[in-house]
């Protein structure tokens, strides 16, 4: 099976003109606002944007050559190749990258970033980044489940009206991976409605869903034909709180929790492979999941993530690479901080630990039979976007 890597090489050569944009290309332009474009691609209102070619080229030349680029733990390091292979690509490499931004505060545990890609065909698309290395990043997604709002929420609205004020009359594609999906989503719900009315798509790549009132919300009523959720067949971050009914499900070569990685998403011509249904490890790791967040109250729930937290962060790490540097002070670190909790929430941290070692033990185990026992992809009752069904090559 092929992967984003193998679609810009099979398919990089064709503009969007000789066959239109694709869930595919949403993924790998979601993927995007990862790299670090600071000091390379202009803020919002400053100018004119910077062809993808040229934006990589200054960053690459950050890096001695032949240098590893390491993206952190979680962050997908063949995004730098990724790159590579797009600038390359008459498909992508004349994009022009703008409006970025890039906003990190460790202390209220507050992190966002974003990037307006010119596609060339008449339309922008707003990649809204997922969550990153940063413990900062990690903390607000749980916050997601406490807190009706988060600071990144409010952020992707701000930035989607500044963006659409510096393009007046421009379509709009919104999107992003993981936090970036949940990000996209809200954004589009809760801007202006004449800034709604120009939104073409809101791609949400294993996104995070929502508090169930929002779903009920006249602004998303009009918007949900137009968002397109994707999620791996053992998807545990895209079905967290709720979301919206109609979703596709795609393949993956990763087991568990790595399904998350979007460079494990398999890839057919112009679209994912599609499978009928998550697999029910998936969906009994999702109603465990919800049972337990749903059995505490708000309060709880804040208490208990800012203990999580508190543990994380007990050694100085600000990212998950620097828990990993020193593994043996951090450890040490945390343990101190599980003993300074109260009896209550030291438990529910354990608690909860568990149920993700052994949704995840549970699902690899699946993944592992169902390798054994591989059966072909199927389309199944999803929505599509009227730019999908492009011409096959």
């Amino acid at each position: 099976m092929a992967n984003l890597l193998d679609y810009l090489d099979w398919r990089g050569d064709l503009t969007l003109r000789q066959s239109p944009f694709n869930e595919v290309d949403n993924l790998i332009l979601a993927e995007l606002s990862f790299v670090d474009f600071g000091g390379i691609v202009p803020p919002p209102g400053q100018g004119g944007g910077v062809p993808l070619n040229q934006a990589a080229e200054a960053f690459f030349a950050r890096f001695p050559a032949g240098e590893k680029i390491d993206m952190g733990v979680l962050v997908p390091d063949a995004i730098p190749e990724m790159l590579r292979k797009m600038t390359a690509a008459p498909r992508f490499r004349d994009m022009k990258l703008n409006c970025f931004v890039d906003h990190l505060d460790v202390g209220k545990g507050e992190q966002f970033a974003a990037l307006t890609i010119e596609t060339g065909d008449g339309l922008l698309y707003l990649s809204f980044r997922g969550t990153d290395d940063t413990l900062a990043g990690w903390k607000e997604d749980f916050d997601l489940a406490c807190m009706p709002e988060v600071p990144a929420q409010k952020k992707a609205v701000a930035y989607l009206r500044e963006v659409a004020r510096q393009y007046p009359r421009r379509k709009l594609r919104l999107g992003g991976h993981s936090k970036g999906g949940n990000l996209a989503v809200y954004a589009g719900v809760f801007c202006p409605a004449a800034v709604q009315r120009r939104i073409a798509a809101v791609w949400s790549n294993d996104g995070p869903g929502f508090h169930e009132d929002l779903l009920d919300l006249p602004q998303h009523r009009r918007l949900e034909e137009r968002i397109f959720s994707i999620v791996p067949k053992s998807s545990v971050v895209g079905m967290l709180l709720e979301h919206e009914e109609s979703y596709a499900v795609v393949d993956s070569d990763q087991l568990g929790f790595l399904q998350h990685d979007g460079f494990s998403w398999q890839v057919m011509g112009d679209h994912f492979v599609t499978l009928r249904q998550m697999t029910r490890q998936a969906h009994l790791s999702d109603l465990k999941l919800r049972n337990w967040v749903q059995g505490m109250s708000v309060e709880q729930r804040e208490r208990f993530v800012d203990a999580l937290f508190t543990v994380l962060s007990a050694s100085g790490a600000v990212t998950l690479r620097d828990l990993q540097s020193d593994s043996f002070k951090a450890a040490g670190a945390m343990v101190k901080a599980m003993k300074d909790l109260d009896k209550e929430t030291r438990d529910g941290l354990l608690a909860f630990m568990k149920l993700l070692f052994m949704s995840n033990f549970r699902m690899v185990l699946e993944g592992i039979q169902e390798g054994t026992e591989k059966k072909p992809g199927r389309k199944w009752g999803r929505k599509k976007t009227p730019e999908d069904d492009p011409p096959g090559r």
